[in-house]
Order: C-alpha cells, then sequence, then structure tokens
C-alpha cells in the first residue's frame, strides 16, 4: 500500500517526518518497506507564473515566445512549444536552476534563435501525471512567485506498506490516518464519507439481482449529465504517487475513492447496461470474457460475473469487462460498490493469474457496510468533478445484513496477558481512538467493546481487543515476564532430547544440516528405481515436480549435494532430520506408539546423510573419497552417541552399489535403516562424478531402543589382561557374526577389537583371518594365565560354531 504522506497529513498531522510517522506505524504492526520520494528534488526554483503575452516565434511555427511574470520583478522570456499556451494564463514555472524528476539540471538555451530563461511545465514534467499534449492551467488563486509545492504537491515522500492479510482496513489512506491517529494521539479528520450528495429529480429502472452465496451487498447509483474529461491536476497529483494511472474524470474517482476507503469500485457506461437489468451468479464453465486489458478470459463454474441482459459485463471484484466500459461519449454512469466473498475472488485471481488493485483488498474480507460508505463519497466527487446529477433511487441489495459485535473485554485479563496493568481510562482512550465504542459492562471489571464495522473481520474475541490495546500503548513498554505456572514449562521430552544429541553428533562430525521439501515426484523415485513404492500423491500439487509426499529423504540430499557441485563445491557432508510419509498399514502406529487411526500417511521421522568426501586433504594429505566404511563410521558414531550399539548384515537397495550397502539392526533385531554406496549411475543421474557414500535410519525407532540416560558403573581397579587372537573363517562370514561370537562365549570378555584382515596362501582360498584384540578383565579379582587359558578354550568352541578356528 502507498501512502502519500501528504494525503495522510490532510486526515491526520502528527507534525512527524515521513521517517517518523513510518517507524510509529511499523512498531505497531504495520510493516513500512521503504519510504520513496516522488515528483522532482528541490522545490526552490518551481514557481507559479502568469503569461503576460504569448507570440508566434519568428523562426518556428510550432512555438510560441511568451513573457511570464514569476514573480521576480521582470518579464522572464521562456520559449513554448505547447499548443494551448495563452496569455493571462497562471501557470508552473520552472526557473533556470531547477533539477527536474530524471535529475537533469534546467539551464537557459537559445531555441531557433530566441533565448529561453526556463520552462512552461506540463504535468509528466513534475511527476504529476502522464500528460505531455499541454502545459498545465492552475487556477488563478495564486500570485505570481508562489512556491509551485504551495499550488500544486509537485514533491511527496510515500510511504509503501506490507499490509497484512487481517487489516483490510490499512489498505486506505484514510485507514492509516485512523492508525497515526491512535499511536499519536494527534486530532482525526471527519470520515470523508459521512457526508452524501444530495439526489437531483429524475428517476431509473435499473434491477438487480444477486447471488448471496458469493456476494454479500451490491449497490448502484446512477448519475446523469456525465462530463467525461480530465481529472483535476490535484487528483492525478495524487493517484500518481500512490501508483495509479490517471485516465478520465469517472475512472479516477474509483480509483481515488478505493485509495482513501478502500473499497473498489466500477463505473458502467448505464446506457450500454443492455436490458437495464445486472445479475450477479456464477459463471458456467468455460464461458469467455473479454477485460479491460483486452484479454479473452476463460472462466470455471465457481467464478463471480456481472452479467446484463444479454451475457457477462464484468469480472465480479477483479476487473471489469470492456462490454460495458466508460468512454468518452458516456453521458449515464452506473456507479456500482459491492461485497464480494473474499476466498472466492481469491480463488479466481490465482486460477487466471490475474491479480488487481480491487481483487488484492476483496479477498481480505471487506465489510458491507464500506460498499455504502464509498458510495457516498463517490457521489459527491461525481457532482463536484463531473458536473453530474445525482439520480434518485439508490440499487441496495443486501439480502442478509450483518450485526455490530460486541467483545467483553475482562480488565485483570489485560494484565494477565500483556504482563503489564494499563490503568481503564487509558484502555478506553486507546479503544476510543481506535474507533471502538467502550462502555461499562454488566459486572465489575468489564467493558463492553463495540467493534468498528471497519475492524469486524479480525476482531473476533477478547484477546483480539488485548492485542490492538498492547500495540497501541506500546509493545516496547511491556515489561520482559516468564509466564507464570506451577510447574517448569518448555523442557524437552525425552525423544526431543535424543534427536538433538544425534543431530549434534553429526555436526561435531563435521556434517552440515539442510532442509528440503517434504515434497517430490515420482520421476525423482524413478531415478533412485523406486517405481513400485506406494506413495502419499498430493490433491492440489504445486507442480509435478512436488506432487507426492517424500518416502524418503535422500532425494533432497542428493539435489543438495547437486546443487552444491554445479557451484564448485563438490566435496560435501551433508545431513537432515524430518518426516518421511508411506500409504499407512493396518498393524502401523504414531511415533508414540497410538494407533495411526484414519490417517493415510505413516509418518516417521528419519535422519539421513550423503557424504561425497570421507575427510578433506590437507598440505600433507589428499583428500579421502568418501566409501561404504566412511558412512558406516560415521553412522556407528551417531548412534553411539546415544548408547545404541548397532550391526550390520548385508541388504541390497535398488538405488545402492551392489556387494557395498548394509542394513542396519539394533535392539532387538530390529531394522533401523541401511547403508551404503550409491550405485554410479544413480549418482550421475544427479550429475554428481565421484562416490557418494550415505545412510538413513528410523529415528522414533532409534528413540524406542535407545536405552535413555546413562547409569553409572565403577571403573574397577583390576588390571585387564590384553591378548590378540587371529580367527580363520570362510570369507563370507561377517566380522560382526565373529566378534557377537567371542562375546557371548566369556562374560571376562571386556572388549573386542578387530583391527587387521588377512588373505593368503596360508589361510586357504576362500578364508580370510581377522585379527582380534581381546580385554579379559574380572571386577572382582586380578585374573591369572590360568583363567585366561579356560576362557580362549570357551571362545575357541563358540568359534567353532561357525566354522572358525583359531589361527596359531
Amino acid at each position: 500500500m502507498r501512502v502519500p504522506v501528504s494525503w495522510l497529513r490532510e486526515y491526520c498531522d502528527p507534525r512527524l517526518s515521513a521517517q517518523e510517522i513510518g517507524v510509529r506505524l511499523n512498531d505497531s504492526g504495520t510493516e513500512l518497506e521503504r519510504i520513496e520520494s516522488v515528483g522532482v528534488g528541490a522545490v526552490d526554483d518551481f514557481v507559479v507564473g502568469r503569461v503576460l503575452a504569448a507570440e508566434q516565434h519568428p523562426n518556428a511555427d510550432r512555438l510560441r515566445v511568451c513573457q511570464v511574470d514569476d514573480g521576480s520583478g521582470e518579464t522572464r522570456t521562456i520559449v513554448c512549444g505547447a499548443p494551448n499556451v495563452a496569455a493571462g494564463q497562471t501557470v508552473a514555472v520552472a526557473r533556470p536552476g531547477a533539477v527536474m524528476p530524471d535529475g537533469s539540471k534546467l539551464g537557459k538555451a537559445k531555441l531557433r534563435g530566441v533565448e529561453s530563461s526556463g520552462m512552461i511545465l506540463a504535468e509528466d514534467e513534475v511527476g504529476v501525471g502522464e500528460d505531455h499534449a499541454g502545459i498545465m492551467v492552475l487556477e488563478n488563486g495564486h500570485e505570481p512567485g508562489t512556491p509551485l509545492l504551495d499550488a500544486l504537491q509537485i514533491r511527496d515522500d510515500v510511504l509503501d506498506l506490507a499490509i497484512s492479510p487481517n487489516r483490510p482496513d490499512c489498505l486506505a489512506v484514510y485507514g492509516i490516518a485512523r492508525e497515526v491517529h491512535a499511536l499519536t494521539e494527534v486530532p482525526l479528520a471527519p470520515d470523508p464519507t459521512d457526508s452524501d450528495a444530495e439526489p437531483a429529480a429524475g428517476s431509473h429502472d435499473l434491477q438487480v439481482d444477486i447471488d448471496p452465496e458469493i456476494c454479500l451487498r451490491f449497490t448502484v447509483r446512477v448519475f446523469e449529465d456525465v462530463k467525461i474529461g480530465p481529472s483535476p491536476l490535484w487528483l492525478k497529483a495524487r493517484l500518481t504517487a500512490a501508483g495509479q494511472r490517471p485516465i478520465s474524470n469517472v475512472v479516477d474517482i474509483t480509483n481515488y475513492v478505493m485509495l482513501l476507503t478502500g473499497q473498489p469500485l466500477h463505473a458502467f457506461d448505464y446506457d450500454r447496461v443492455r436490458g437495464g437489468r445486472l445479475r450477479v451468479h456464477r459463471a458456467e464453465p468455460g464461458q469467455k470474457l473479454v477485460t479491460l486489458d483486452d484479454v479473452e478470459r476463460t472462466l470455471s463454474g465457481d467464478m463471480a460475473l456481472i452479467s446484463d441482459a444479454e451475457g457477462p459485463t464484468s469480472l465480479a471484484g477483479v476487473m471489469g469487462g470492456q462490454v460495458s466500459e466508460v468512454s468518452g461519449d458516456t453521458a449515464r454512469v452506473a456507479m456500482e460498490a459491492a461485497t464480494w466473498v473474499g476466498p472466492n475472488i481469491s480463488r479466481t485471481m490465482s486460477t487466471l493469474g490475474l491479480r488487481s488493485e480491487a481483487g488484492a483488498r476483496f479477498e481480505k474480507q471487506l465489510h458491507p457496510a464500506l460498499a455504502m460508505a464509498a458510495q457516498r463519497l463517490a457521489a459527491r466527487l461525481m457532482v463536484d468533478l463531473c458536473g453530474a446529477r445525482l439520480v434518485a433511487g439508490t440499487v441496495d441489495v443486501y439480502p442478509r445484513p450483518l450485526e455490530p459485535r460486541t467483545v467483553k473485554l475482562r480488565v485483570p485479563r489485560v494484565e494477565k496477558l500483556l504482563g503489564a496493568a494499563i490503568p481503564v481510562p487509558e484502555i478506553e482512550a486507546i479503544l476510543q481512538r481506535l474507533g471502538f465504542g467502550a462502555t461499562p459492562g454488566d459486572s465489575p471489571g468489564v467493558l463492553d467493546v463495540l467493534v468498528p464495522y471497519w475492524r469486524d473481520g479480525d476482531i473476533q474475541r477478547e484477546a483480539d481487543v488485548i492485542e490492538e490495546v498492547g500495540r497501541i500503548h506500546g509493545l516496547d513498554k511491556l515489561p520482559i515476564t516468564l509466564p507464570a505456572r506451577r510447574h517448569a514449562i518448555g523442557r524437552l521430552t525425552e525423544r526431543q532430547r535424543l534427536r538433538r544429541r544425534v543431530e549434534d553428533a553429526l555436526r561435531d562430525r563435521g556434517t552440515s544440516e539442510v532442509v528440503a521439501y517434504s515434497f517430490t515426484s515420482q520421476a525423482t523415485l524413478d531415478r533412485l528405481r523406486l517405481g513400485d513404492v506406494p506413495l502419499l500423491h498430493i490433491a492440489n500439487p504445486l507442480s509435478e515436480d512436488q506432487s507426492v509426499m517424500r518416502p524418503l529423504l535422500l532425494p533432497g540430499l542428493l539435489d543438495a549435494a547437486r546443487h552444491n557441485a554445479a557451484h564448485g563445491r563438490p566435496a560435501v557432508r551433508l545431513f537432515e532430520s524430518a518426516h518421511v510419509y508411506r500409504v499407512a498399514g493396518p498393524l502401523d502406529k504414531a511415533p508414540d506408539g497410538s494407533p495411526q487411526g484414519q490417517t493415510p500417511a505413516r509418518e516417521r521421522h528419519h535422519l539421513a546423510a550423503v557424504l561425497t568426501e570421507a575427510l578433506p586433504g590437507t598440505w600433507r594429505s589428499d583428500p579421502r573419497p568418501a566409501d561404504f566404511y566412511a558412512a558406516k563410521a560415521l553412522l556407528e558414531a551417531t548412534i553411539g552417541s546415544v548408547g545404541v550399539e548397532a550391526w550390520f548384515e548385508p541388504g541390497e537397495r535398488p538405488f545402492l552399489h551392489p556387494g557395498r550397502t548394509a542394513t542396519v539392526l539394533a535392539g532387538d533385531e530390529r531394522k533401523l535403516g541401511w547403508v551404503g554406496e550409491l550405485h554410479p549411475s544413480v549418482a550421475r543421474e544427479w550429475d554428481l562424478d565421484r562416490a557418494v557414500a550415505a545412510f538413513e535410519i528410523d529415528l522414533d525407532l532409534l528413540a524406542e531402543i535407545a536405552p535413555g540416560p546413562g547409569h553409572y558403573s565403577d571403573v574397577t581397579t583390576f588390571p585387564p589382561v590384553v591378548q590378540d587372537i587371529a580367527v580363520v573363517v570362510a570369507e563370507d562370514v561377517p566380522a560382526a557374526d565373529v566378534v557377537d561370537a567371542v562375546r557371548s562365549a566369556s562374560r571376562l570378555v571386556d572388549a573386542v577389537e578387530l583391527f587387521d584382515v588377512y588373505h593368503g596362501q596360508q589361510v586357504g582360498d576362500g578364508n580370510k583371518s581377522l585379527a582380534l584384540r581381546l580385554e579379559f578383565r574380572s571386577p572382582e579379582r586380578t585374573l591369572t594365565d590360568e583363567d585366561v587359558t579356560a576362557e580362549r578354550t570357551k571362545i575357541e568352541g563358540v568359534l567353532s560354531e561357525i566354522g572358525g578356528r583359531l589361527r596359531a
């Protein structure tokens, strides 16, 4: 919303700079995006002048030599090419030295042999409008030499405000003036919509029918003897500063009223309303309408239309049609102000890809009372600026009138929510400045607050009223306090603490977190060779690339890796902790263990990581490429941070390299996830030309398995006995099985570490030798050689059950 400060000051002038006004508004919730200066730069060399004589240029047919009184005491000669310049006119003059809106500096110049000292100005030369066909002729109320700024707003500051969806009342200059009045306590000028024009003699026979499901109120006023022409300069200046292009007096009036009150209007050429009847209805599917921007639009069956007896004339609430457009021949105008159902207008603009200033207001849901308020202001302007006569008989179709809303405000509740006691007189004064009524309620400490119609949409309950009191009182004045509670609040659950621990473990090991979209596409999953996975499809996807909910986190991480590689950073270590979605089965449960119920999604929290480099290079060493073991080590360290020990068994995935992948198990042999190297052909689908390792686990399942906070265990003072053994097993026996067998064989084995693997003739074909370091320890005594020998015998017996033997 662009608000020219000079226009704002007409209704509330706090004697503050534009910057100070913007800060006050911003601090109270109306966001200030920027302050823009429009028009000329310095205004000193722009004055009012009077043309004393205008004679033909001796050397040019289209130039006039003018003698101008600019109040300096000497007549100024100015050569002018405007066809409408004439003696006796009061004009806008730029003296030599004036800085024009484009930044150029005006100087003296010879034009066809005649020296010209200054310029008689057209609209576009001072940023008032776009007309360059002739000079501006001012009203004869100003003496020569008067600063031009006193006669015409040739320079202004404009507040560019971002209005929140719940505040359509602030999409109006007078609405912003109300805010400034409430914030500064400076008097507010009377509402410009309070007074009306007097209807003249005569009548009309216009009939209106509406569909109340899409139109809450529809009003029409008819004007006769309308004289179409350009708007006065003051109106053009305001519209231009506010970002609107001046067109003609009737169209400019509709835009002016919209900018001032927030209520859009539409002017019909009454003589082009066929059949003398307007009908508000839903469009027929596939129906077509040519809008004012000369585009033929195909409509859907839920869009609101205004039609006359022969067909559609306007896309309701968004843009008018060419059928009944006001033109230079218009003599009678039907001025329409309606209240449309906001969500319907929003859907229409979204479907057609067509946005307008009117639609931007209607989609936020205006109050029906605003329609007649805008009609009153428009009627006065039509009479004053177009010489029109208001025909008696306002059409007002309002089938379901809205009653004013009253909200009960408990004064003690104000202190409870804001954390500060605000005196009742101040509360009442704030509400009254905002336009609310505040009267004592039916019990002590209660106020009955009458909500004004322009705030009916967002003031629904007591908390909304308290918010208004707080922001006008000053949020910066409220003390910093904690909510009063009997018990501590804000603690993390055990599941949340576990999640943070594993995420911190990944960060501590040099991985960076990414946040990817929860949506993906069937094509992306096909590239992962997961085309047969049941998917949750989105009913109204933003695009085909985001049409399904992601069943795993890997696609988003690969997208991030590709993005980094494309920007010169191919070596990455990335992770994501987020939800994934699968089609729910009948036995699926929610993360808290409760039945999933009727929800179609099986939603779980996963943790995944992607590595394209295991270790970065240094001045002494080359970087180590990512591989299965790098991902496995990172995963083991991560889940080990929460006290869970995992083991691995062979498990293929279609998107992983055969033989370089494993299924991750933990707890009671529950499948926690997978780890492995990405298949090279899959990596190429993401334009990754190096080895990629990854893992993904179910964090909700990890939380179920995790033992919780660790318990203290005494550190024994008895020394360990360390022995190395070599175990020969078949090539296909996992080392993890050997380690588990050793642990299960002896209760005195305190630690087992695999430190070497050997293949060669000494162990035979198809075999391997695993070197294990064992620590034997007893919490009760120092072990003897006999104790260790006995334990080794037990270990040898268990190893034989899996086909292993101790190597001498």
